[in-house]
């Protein structure tokens, strides 16, 4: 009886030390699945955010103007405003055009291939812009005899304020006072603001020395100065519209736009 005794607890021993074991396997192996799980779900997460950082974006839209005005210039009446831009990665391809509904206005097809990173910006642009009754191709690309203009910018968004340089490096340039290519340039000094509920932004624009292409400057003229409005219009409860008016003067040949228009 004594010898049975001491075998059933010595079974019983066993069988605690063995219980216990496997409660701390157990244990051991919900930690292990727990982490797994956790590395599992950040690993399908970071690959989520990669493919969606990715992603190709796209936008579509015009504008409807009451007038087009562009760096102090006039360059038609009303006009339908059309844009489209592809991007990836920080690279844009885009292509914009305004089209007057007086026949005697301007037709204008753009194209711009564009960079930006943080607050940096480059792009090249391809700008063509056909006369009314002119017979211009836009396939024509032929030395002195093309009316397309090829523009490079380059700026940085500084957040108060952003600061852009533009150059016309090839075709129809304008020229300067001895008959030359002028390769015309712009700088642009441009500051947002909030005021009355709208959001503003104040410009001021400048041909560093003499060119035709920007209302026949002698040299460094300020052609461009203005300040525009914009705010959203609700028209239902998931529905708003685009709005903004924009005042501008030319000092440099003593003109003055004010412009509305609406943004789809």
């Amino acid at each position: 009886m004594l010898y049975r005794k001491k075998i059933a607890q010595l079974t019983q021993t066993q069988n605690k030390t063995l219980l216990a074991t496997f409660k701390r396997k157990d244990k051991k192996m919900r930690r292990l699945t727990k982490a797994s799980a956790m590395l599992m779900s950040a690993a399908l997460f970071g690959s989520a955010s990669a493919i969606a950082q990715d992603e190709v974006e796209a936008s579509v839209g015009a504008d409807l103007v009451s007038g087009y005005e562009w760096r102090g210039q006039d360059l038609g009446g009303f006009s339908v405003q059309p844009s489209i831009t592809v991007g990836y990665k920080g690279l844009s391809l885009g292509a914009w055009g305004s089209v007057g509904l007086d026949k005697e206005d301007n037709k204008e097809f753009d194209l711009t291939l564009g960079y930006s990173t943080g607050g940096f910006s480059a792009s090249v642009t391809d700008y063509w812009s056909l006369p009314y009754q002119a017979e211009d191709k836009y396939f024509q690309y032929e030395a002195h005899k093309t009316i397309h203009v090829f523009e490079a910018q380059v700026g940085y968004d500084f957040g108060p304020v952003a600061v852009n340089w533009y150059t016309n490096f090839a075709g129809a340039d304008g020229v300067n006072d001895d008959g030359d290519r002028a390769y015309s340039s712009y700088i642009n000094i441009a500051a947002p603001f909030k005021l009355g509920g709208l959001d503003w932004k104040a410009e001021i624009g400048a041909t560093p020395w003499a060119t035709s292409f920007y209302a026949d400057a002698n040299g460094f003229a300020v052609c461009n100065f203005g300040v525009t409005a914009s705010k959203d219009i609700k028209v239902t409860d998931s529905f708003t519209l685009p709005a903004f008016a924009k005042l501008s003067f030319n000092p440099a040949s003593e003109s003055t736009y004010f412009v509305f228009g609406l943004s789809f």
